[in-house]
């Protein structure tokens, strides 16, 4: 053991003698455990800061290629599913044309909003109902519709009131009664009162003025 010990210390000895005397002596000419040590050294530095003035922007460049290369296979995967789902979107779409343009017909024009004031009326003449009240106001134009109330008032037996409800209903144009109000006068005569809502679509002229007024809207909204 003893021995053992001794010769630890002779080699620690030893190599502690080979960094000796450096000073003023070439590298070159260092003993070997110096020049080993010297050359790890500088290749640590070296790495060190070829990966902070170099590399890591070489790495954040593969991160972020990475990151797009999972994008895209995401991409491609959606696109993917969409490509072997083709011709059923196309059948629903489709079918959503065709439940549109349905829905489409049943509004009619501002041309054709005349003739079904005269439906209404008619629906209502048509049950022997007395209308006491039936006023238009003021068309209300939304982003893709015009909606127009109507102020309606009308008189005549439970059925008969029934059954013009019936045929609001059934107009092959959109009707709705709201706000419905029902009263019994003093000689049994049931009296409705009631703002019938029919709606229209746009036409080009109303919808290049919407569209319009909608960028307008936004420019003031950017200069603000």
């Amino acid at each position: 053991m003893a021995k053992a010990t001794l010769n630890l210390n002779l080699l620690f000895a030893q190599f502690a003698d080979q960094f000796r005397d450096l000073n003023g002596r070439h590298p070159g000419q260092w003993p070997l455990a110096p020049r080993v040590l010297c050359a790890v050294g500088v290749t640590a530095v070296v790495c060190v800061a070829g990966y902070f003035g170099y590399w890591s922007s070489q790495f954040e460049e593969q991160d972020a290629g990475a990151q797009v290369e999972a994008k895209l296979r995401d991409e491609y995967k959606i696109k993917m599913a969409q490509a072997i789902n083709l011709d059923a979107l196309r059948a629903q779409k489709a079918q959503v044309d065709q439940y549109v343009e349905r829905l489409q017909k049943q509004l009619p024009s501002k041309a054709e909003m005349a003739a079904l004031l005269t439906d209404i009326n008619q629906a209502g003449a048509g049950r022997g109902l007395q209308f006491d009240l039936f006023k238009p106001q003021q068309v209300v134009v939304k982003d893709y519709y015009a909606e127009l109330p109507i102020d309606i008032k009308v008189t005549g037996n439970y059925h008969d009131i029934g059954a013009f409800t019936g045929d609001i209903a059934n107009l092959p144009r959109i009707v709705t009664l709201n706000n419905m109000a029902l009263s019994t006068g003093k000689d049994g005569v049931l009296t409705l009162e009631a703002v019938a809502k029919t709606f229209r679509y746009l036409d080009p002229e109303e919808v290049a003025a919407q569209r319009k007024a909608a960028a307008d809207k936004k420019k003031a909204a950017k200069k603000s």
